[in-house]
């Protein structure tokens, strides 16, 4: 008898116990909602560009959101401070290398394709300034997200690209990258060369 009164004892514990863990999870638990889509809130100045002149063989109209410096000879820093987003750009004169130059241009695209899920080459030709070149959007996890070069064929190659101060995302960055994709390709329609 004692032994039948332990083993009812122990199944009435054990069930008061399950009882008990299943009230306080059930009671415990949020109401579930599906998380909302974020997006950056960040704001884009309208697209206003004005003419950059240097002392340098090239000019080239420039956001007025932007503030350029330059690192080295020609070689120039554009920055857009609030979008926390830098363009380089790197001028080379032709010396007899001009499929060299271009060459490391395509490297450098093809550099950031490791984690690209796809490069969108745009092709460029304006024959009454002589620019010639291609802009390529690196879609996907990409340290930068848009490039081009521009030559004359003959005397100058400019290339630029485009790198943020964050951890690339591009599902985050997509808006941003798409602003200043607007902005790299009026600068590469309105090049002017100058030959010194």
């Amino acid at each position: 008898m004692i032994t039948v009164t332990r083993k009812l004892y122990h199944i009435i514990l054990k069930a008061a116990s399950i009882i008990v863990v299943s009230i306080t999870m059930i009671s415990c638990q949020d109401d579930v909602f599906p998380k909302p889509k974020a997006y950056l809130n960040l704001e884009y100045p309208p697209a206003d560009y004005q003419r950059f002149i240097n002392n340098c063989p090239y000019s080239f109209y420039l956001s007025k959101a932007a503030s350029i410096h330059f690192i080295k000879g020609c070689h120039a820093e554009v920055d857009y401070p609030k979008l926390k987003a830098k363009i380089h750009i790197t001028y080379r004169p032709i010396q007899n290398n001009l499929k060299d130059i271009l060459r490391e241009a395509d490297k450098l695209t093809t550099k950031h394709t490791v984690k690209a899920s796809a490069i969108v080459p745009r092709l460029y030709e304006n024959k009454s300034t002589n620019v010639y070149g291609v802009l390529n959007e690196v879609q996907g996890e990409s340290a930068s997200n848009v490039q081009f070069y521009a030559t004359d064929s003959v005397n100058h190659v400019l290339t630029a690209a485009l790198y943020f101060d964050v951890k690339p995302n591009y599902d985050s960055l997509y808006p941003v990258v798409e602003y200043l994709k607007k902005d790299m390709m009026t600068m590469l329609e309105t090049i002017e060369w100058k030959n010194q």
